[in-house]
């Protein structure tokens, strides 16, 4: 009997204790943050390397133009991943050409996932796409700057459906430049 009480015990405090660790799921997508200063309109806003100043707040907010006419191919990830595959490292490399040609236009990388996982987990998995693909174009020489991250998990899927194919299509990181 006092047995079955500690496993029950147990159970049930493994049970608050996972409860607490998973919070609550949101369905607005994240803001994220690299580095130290904020994304918001309070920032004292950014400047690029030859010094000119960008727009403060997110890129994405309204208060810039998108560019039309300039469209990138998503890059896509296996399920469950945020790792680049090789293939789709030069659909990566395009956009870093021409951020580096366009020093006026700046990028927001938008992170989503398929309808497979808890909201939660779906907004952590496409933001570290965004951060993923971010990271590369770094990496390739584009100033930390000009590019903000944003996750939707599976709230904006790009095919609608179910079975491999669909997703496949939902899992991927979505390009959007801006005119500063």
């Amino acid at each position: 009997m006092k047995m079955r009480f500690m496993v029950a015990v147990n159970v049930a405090l493994a049970c608050v204790l996972l409860g607490l660790s998973t919070g609550c799921g949101s369905d607005k997508p994240t803001n994220n943050t690299i580095g130290t200063t904020p994304w918001d309109n309070e920032s004292p806003g950014w400047t690029d390397d030859a010094g000119n100043r960008l727009a403060t707040g997110r890129f994405d907010d309204g208060s810039l133009p998108r560019v039309q006419g300039v469209n990138f191919v998503p890059v896509y990830f296996a399920f469950d991943s945020y790792a680049l595959a090789p293939q789709e490292l030069a659909k990566i490399e395009q956009v870093a050409r021409h951020l580096q040609s366009n020093s006026r236009h700046v990028l927001v990388i938008e992170g989503h996932c398929d309808i497979r996982g808890s909201n939660e987990y779906n907004l952590g998995l496409g933001e570290n796409r965004a951060l993923t693909v971010r990271r590369h174009l770094v990496g390739l020489g584009v100033s930390e700057n000009r590019i903000q991250t944003r996750s939707y998990g599976s709230e904006k899927p790009a095919v609608s459906g179910t079975g491999e194919a669909v997703w496949r299509q939902n899992r991927r990181g979505e390009f959007a430049l801006y005119q500063q």
